[in-house]
Formats: C-alpha cells, sequence, structure tokens
C-alpha cells in the first residue's frame, strides 16, 4: 500500500473499534458506496460481505432510504423529545408494535444497540423495585453471550471468553451458566436446560431477568442454538417470575430467516432490544420493547417514570429512515433472498469442511460461519480477503459473512470462493 498520509494521520490519532492507537494495522478508505459494493481509494470495488456490521440489510445509497432521510431533512433535522414528539416517531413505533411478538407494546428509543441493553436491565430492575422486590436486581445469562460495550450490557457479556474480560472484576456480578450445546436441528434440549432451572430455583428471589440472545449468539461466538432451549427458558421465567430479555440486535429484521428469531420457538419475550438493522443501516438507532404490564407498573409507582432519557431519543431523520426501512423490507421478497442467500452459502462455503485447518461450517438464514481450529492474524487474513476484492472482518476463529439481503447469487459466489481461497492459504 502506498504512503498515504491520511491514512497516517488516521492510524495515528483515530481510534477504531477494538484498536490501539498508533498499532499500525490496515485501514482501508472508502470513498464510495453503492448496492453491495464499497469502493476504496483508488477505485477498487470490493463486496460487502458484513452489510456494516448486519446493518445494511437493503444495500447501499439505497433511493427509497435516500429520499426518507431528504424529506426529513427539509422539514426538520432533530428536536427534543423530552415534551415534544413526532410524526417519524409516532409512525415507527407503530409499526414495530405491529410487527413485534405480542404482547410487547411499548417503545422506549434509544442511541444504539448498547443503551436499548442499558434501558432494557434498568427497566427490569425498576420494575421489581416497583413492585416491591428490592433483592430482584440481577441477572442471569448464558455464556459465550455478547450484548455490547456499556458497563451494564458488559456485565452480562461472557465474563471469561467474551471481549470484556479485562473489566471481570469490576462489572457488576450476574449469573452465568454454560451456553446451550444442542444445535438448531436439535430437539432434546433436556441437558442444558438443567442449568437454567437449578440456577431459577436456587436465586429467583435475587434475579429480576434472564438475558439472551434468542437462537443465534452473535458477537460471542457466531452459534446457533435449538429454538426448544429458548422455549423451555421462556416457561421457567413464567414458573419464577423473571423477565425474559431477548436481545435481537443482530437477529431481527429477518437475519436468521424469520422476522425475529424468537418466532422459531413460538415465544414473546417481556423486553426485547432491537438495533442494527433497523435503519437500514444509514443511522445510529435502537429500540427497547415492553409490554404494557411492565410500563404501567413503572408509570404507577414511584418515581413514576422510567429513569432513562437521551438527548438524541427518537431523532426524526433517524425514526423516518427506520420507518422506510421496515416498510421496505416488510414489502420485499426478503424471505426468498434470505432463503436464497442461505442456499448459497451452504453450497459455496461447503469445500472449506475439507480443509485441516477448518473445524465446523455454520449456517441459518443470511449468516454463514467458518470456524477454525485456530485464531486468525487480522492483519494478514485481512490484506488477503481485500486483495481478492471482498469485505470480510474476521475475529477470533471465526471467518464469516452476513451480507446484504440484495446480494446476487452470483456475488455471493464471488464471496465463497473468495472466502475459500483465502482460508486455504493461511
Amino acid at each position: 500500500m502506498k504512503f498515504n498520509p491520511n491514512l497516517q494521520f488516521d492510524q495515528q490519532h483515530i481510534w477504531h473499534p477494538y484498536s490501539a492507537i498508533g498499532a499500525n494495522h490496515p485501514v482501508f478508505k472508502v470513498t464510495a458506496a453503492q448496492g453491495v459494493y464499497l469502493t476504496l481509494e483508488g477505485g477498487q470495488p470490493l463486496i460487502d460481505g458484513m452489510a456494516s456490521w448486519w446493518s445494511v440489510i437493503h444495500g447501499y445509497n439505497h433511493p427509497v432510504l435516500n429520499q426518507a432521510l431528504q424529506q426529513q431533512i427539509a422539514q426538520f433535522s432533530h428536536v427534543m423529545f423530552g415534551g415534544l414528539t413526532h410524526q417519524a416517531a409516532i409512525d415507527l413505533a407503530k409499526i414495530l408494535i405491529e410487527i413485534t411478538p405480542a404482547p410487547l407494546q411499548s417503545v422506549f428509543f434509544a442511541d444504539s444497540g448498547s443503551v436499548s441493553v442499558e434501558v432494557a436491565m434498568k427497566i427490569a430492575i425498576q420494575y421489581y423495585l416497583s413492585q416491591g422486590y428490592p433483592d430482584k436486581h440481577k441477572f442471569l445469562t448464558i455464556k459465550r453471550g455478547y450484548h455490547g460495550d456499556t458497563f451494564g450490557a458488559m456485565s452480562v457479556c461472557d465474563p471469561e471468553q467474551g471481549m470484556h474480560a479485562l473489566f471481570k472484576g469490576i462489572l457488576a456480578q450476574q449469573y452465568f451458566i454454560a451456553a446451550p450445546q444442542a444445535g438448531f436441528d436439535q430437539t432434546d434440549v433436556s441437558q442444558d436446560i438443567m442449568a437454567m432451572e437449578q440456577y431459577l430455583e436456587q436465586y429467583h428471589q435475587n434475579i429480576c431477568a434472564v438475558i439472551l440472545e434468542p437462537i443465534v449468539q452473535g458477537a460471542g461466538g457466531m452459534r446457533f442454538y435449538s429454538p426448544h432451549y429458548l422455549a423451555k427458558v421462556r416457561q421457567l421465567c413464567d414458573q419464577y417470575q423473571v423477565l425474559l430479555i431477548a436481545d435481537e440486535i443482530a437477529t431481527g429484521f429477518g437475519r436468521s430467516g424469520r422476522l425475529f428469531a424468537c418466532e422459531y420457538a413460538n415465544i414473546s419475550p417481556d423486553i426485547l432490544c432491537v438495533g442494527k438493522a433497523l435503519t437500514g443501516g444509514y443511522m445510529t438507532l435502537a429500540a427497547t420493547l415492553t409490554t404494557e404490564k411492565i410500563s404501567q407498573a413503572i408509570r404507577q409507582n414511584p418515581p413514576h417514570v422510567l429513569m432513562h432519557g437521551p438527548t438524541f431519543m427518537a431523532n426524526p431523520l433517524a425514526c423516518r429512515v427506520a420507518l422506510a426501512s421496515i416498510q421496505l423490507l416488510l414489502q420485499s421478497n426478503w424471505q426468498n433472498n434470505v432463503q436464497m442467500i442461505a442456499k448459497e452459502l451452504q453450497q459455496g462455503l461447503a469445500p472449506c469442511l475439507e480443509l485441516e485447518q477448518v473445524a465446523e461450517l455454520r449456517v441459518l438464514g443470511a449468516i454463514g460461519v467458518v470456524e477454525l481450529k485456530q485464531a486468525v492474524d487480522m492483519k494478514t487474513i485481512q490484506a488477503l480477503l481485500v486483495k481478492h476484492g471482498v469485505w470480510v472482518r474476521p475475529f477470533g476463529r471465526l471467518v464469516y459473512v452476513m451480507p446484504p439481503y440484495i446480494i446476487s447469487k452470483v456475488e455471493i459466489q464471488t464471496l465463497t470462493q473468495a472466502m475459500l481461497k483465502v482460508i486455504a492459504k493461511i
């Protein structure tokens, strides 16, 4: 790569996700984006296999989403949400309530996925405080999970293998049990569910909620588990009077093959977190939804309000483009597109299983995961993938893709062939 003063400045002064200033890890400057393609400085096109961390489901520079933003800009770009409201927020809340599992009825608009988890945790604690149970303020979760980078969210991420193990002794101490081992297609979850039942039986007086990622554990390992396990968790939460928080930030809006992954188990959580694809990747926005029972309990008891309120809550631009993105998704053939992506990923990545360095291949919906036996060297593998014309961002032992839903068969084939060639080289 030729010397570039702008990239040198970037490396010396700007933190990127999970990076160090001056570490000289390669960064690639994007100058344009259209459909499923990123264009790098110098003109090289890359097929984006990541959908910008799973959010750009409709592809880049979509005319419908562009128009929605332009129309909102012409009216106003932002207004405080304290004491004021606007039509974009109202319409977005209506459609979220309509498409998410009943009986979720109350919507809190958050700034990001991590914040939506923070709000969900606050809601669970405040709900039981309002019911006269001050000791119910702990959370039970499964290992290998990831729920965000803020302090509350970090406390329910995997405490040992997760990205936030450094803060283990500083974070609030929560309850952790082993992640379920029964795969997506397995029905016998009797061994997996035992630990959940034992912990709830023993500690339910201190637990306000179980929090987990339904069916797909994302950044904690890209694992898929049985819907039967999730259904049993729902039953146990009801039995022991513990709330269930479903973190669908990664899986929401069709990524797993269902609009929401909870649908695989035919359950509804008490609290639901959504984000990432909510705006089609255009702006940062997330939401936390709850049942009316929870929201009314908070209203009826001191301090009679939910104790959270960001400055940019329900930003009109973000709400308007989120509304347009959801409408665009529902009007499309997204189910067929996701099924096609799953089929092509399975076929295209299957030869990876013949490589000695590959441990496992997993595909569900528009998610394809190649798990290696050893962690990748990011500096090496990233440059190789770019050289082969694709943007894939591995981590740990995982080389995975979550492309935009509009990707074509030919583009998926290019993506999977590049992954196969690069994995074979390392």
